[in-house]
């Protein structure tokens, strides 16, 4: 019996009740089953699968199975017929038995085109429906003798990757990508290896290790090598299960790290009332590579310190440790946020957005806990496109193209901001404005980032003011400047003369004096630390996190790493810190 499109729309809902009367994996093997006759699920279980992956906003869908013996990944578009599909299929099997019979050498009679033909319950499909219509979760395809199960859109692992450098103590966070289905709903089965017999040469077998998204390998499983099964999920059913070796073994850790006694500070995630802010910059990897990077800015560090693998070993590890509700990170290699900080910190609970600087391979990140907030949106600028695109800045771009010399070197910089608006789970009345930046380092370059952070403010002032009718501000980053410069002051206060020294900072063929202004009510949560970067040259307080005083009250500070920590191998960074900065880390309350 066969049946046409009006048909099969009533049948798919049919279907589709029966499959929501029957939750859980499997539901559709045993539906399939009874309509079948097998009479049991084992009948089905034993069914080959024949696995259809259909997006509606795609023109093409894609069918996948083993075809005698060899493996088939099919192309097709949505809107062809099922009779064209189901002639290549019948097409294809018949070169693929001619092939075999070549191949074992054997004389057999000539082979004949199989009935090839879809099946949904006990009626054929019409040769003249869609591919998007024919192929059903739970449809039957019969090539032959052959019968397969379709598995329209099963929960599918598209990407899944192991760090390629682990430590004891540290957490193993797999890079994964997930499709029709939900990370948090898909098992993970952790092994690590076991030597059948004390020779060299004796048989690995594998031992249960782990249950969870993230595992933690101990001492004692130094030297051996660890194994991930995960199979993805969704709360319906199970797809096809992965398995990844990793390729090396696990390594020991470093011992104690800088940030190790902080933890002490932050072991739970506070309560809804707090927010723990946290700023960092990782130190892009980009920069810790290169030769004047290894020989003269950090020549106290072991070169192995410095490769990134062996970082972010210590950054996922510190941050996760300080159970944030709000990161803001700057110095992030592109490849770093994909790869590595998005899949750890995504395991953790949080959400990330990235911004990159221009020309550059290295930008912002800012993560929030999910379970806390959620993105409302999104106001990324570059300073050099705002000041020549955005009326906002019309004053101070006229100031300053009255110095050509210091335009041309403002507008050469890549520094971004990146501003993102954030709402409480909790109240949706609750809204907070979150600017990340990194201002140009140069240490004569006091006038450019005089520049760029009053285009900063003015920006976060229109977004938090003006959008956003006069929401909370909170503003991270490494401003490059200290707590005696005018920057720092400007900030504060809210003003800064036209004389003040910093507008010569690089010299007087630079010096374009402006007076500047702004409204917002900003303090430094964590006051002036001593310093947050500490290198061998040079030592000094570059990073802040300013709240806004009229709105947020900070309620407690985590305590920086003694001078004994930081100082433990010379210098930063070093075997037991992952940057040559160290991160803010804060309380902050609602007033």
């Amino acid at each position: 019996m066969v049946f046409g499109p009006g048909r099969l729309a009533f049948l798919i809902r049919a279907v589709g009740e029966k499959l929501l009367s029957r939750p859980g994996p499997g539901s559709a093997c045993r539906v399939i089953s009874a309509w079948l006759g097998n009479g049991e699920t084992g009948a089905c279980n034993r069914m080959q699968k024949a696995v259809v992956r259909c997006v509606p906003s795609e023109s093409k869908l894609s069918i996948s199975f083993t075809l005698v013996g060899s493996q088939k990944h099919m192309q097709r578009d949505q809107s062809e017929q099922l009779g064209r599909v189901l002639s290549r299929i019948a097409s294809n099997a018949l070169k693929g038995q001619s092939k075999k019979s070549k191949k074992n050498r054997t004389e057999q009679p000539a082979a004949v085109e199989p009935l090839v033909r879809l099946s949904y319950g006990d009626k054929v499909v019409a040769e003249d429906v869609i591919n998007a219509d024919a192929w059903q979760d739970g449809a039957v395809l019969e090539v032959g003798d052959v019968k397969y199960l379709v598995e329209r859109n099963p929960p599918t692992f598209k990407d899944v990757e192991l760090p390629r450098y682990i430590m004891a103590g540290f957490p193993v966070c797999p890079k994964l990508q997930i499709e029709f289905g939900k990370l948090e709903e898909s098992d993970f089965q952790w092994y690590k290896a076991a030597k059948d017999g004390a020779s060299a040469d004796a048989v690995e077998s594998w031992v249960e290790a782990g249950s969870e998204r993230v595992f933690i390998p101990t001492n004692s499983d130094i030297g051996l090598k660890l194994k991930l099964r995960c199979r993805p999920g969704n709360s319906q059913r199970y797809g096809s299960a992965q398995e990844l070796e990793v390729n090396c073994t696990v390594e020991a850790g470093p011992g104690n790290c800088a940030f190790d006694n902080r933890h002490l500070y932050t072991k739970k995630i506070i309560e809804e009332s707090l927010i723990r802010i946290v700023s960092y910059n990782i130190l892009a990897d980009v920069y810790a590579q290169t030769d004047y990077s290894k020989d003269v800015l950090y020549p106290y560090c072991a070169p192995y310190a410095l490769q990134i693998d062996y970082r972010q070993n210590l950054i996922k590890k510190e941050l996760t440790g300080y159970n944030a509700d709000i990161i803001c990170l700057q110095e992030v290699d592109k490849t770093v946020f994909s790869d590595s900080l998005t899949p750890a910190l995504d395991a953790f609970g949080f959400e990330g957005v990235f911004r990159i600087k221009e020309k550059q391979m290295e930008g912002l990140s800012t993560f929030f806990r999910r379970s806390k907030f959620s993105l409302l949106s999104q106001h990324d600028i570059t300073f050099t496109e705002a000041l020549l695109s955005d009326p906002l800045h019309k004053d101070l771009l006229e100031k300053l193209c009255t110095c050509p010399t210091m335009k041309e070197k403002f507008l050469q910089r890549s520094s971004a901001l990146q501003v993102s608006v954030l709402q409480s789970t909790k109240d949706p009345s609750r809204k907070i404005c979150v600017a990340n930046t990194h201002l140009y380092f140069h240490p004569k370059g006091a006038n450019i980032r005089l520049t760029q952070i009053a285009v900063a403010l003015s920006h976060i002032k229109h977004v938090a003011c003006d959008l956003y009718l006069n929401i909370p501000v909170v503003f991270c980053g490494d401003f490059n400047s200290i707590p005696s410069s005018g920057l720092y002051h400007f900030i504060k206060s809210g003003t800064i003369s036209e004389h003040h020294d910093d507008w010569v900072s690089n010299g007087e063929e630079e010096r374009c004096n402006m007076s500047l202004t702004h409204p917002l009510k900003l303090e430094s949560a964590c006051g002036e630390p001593a310093y947050t970067n500490y290198v061998g040259g040079f030592h000094g307080c570059l990073d802040y996190i300013f709240i806004d005083s009229n709105h947020l009250e900070v309620e407690q500070v985590i305590p920086m790493p003694s001078h004994e920590e930081v100082t433990t191998h010379q210098a930063l960074p070093s075997v037991s810190h992952p940057s040559d900065h160290i991160a803010l880390v804060c309380d902050v309350k609602w007033k």
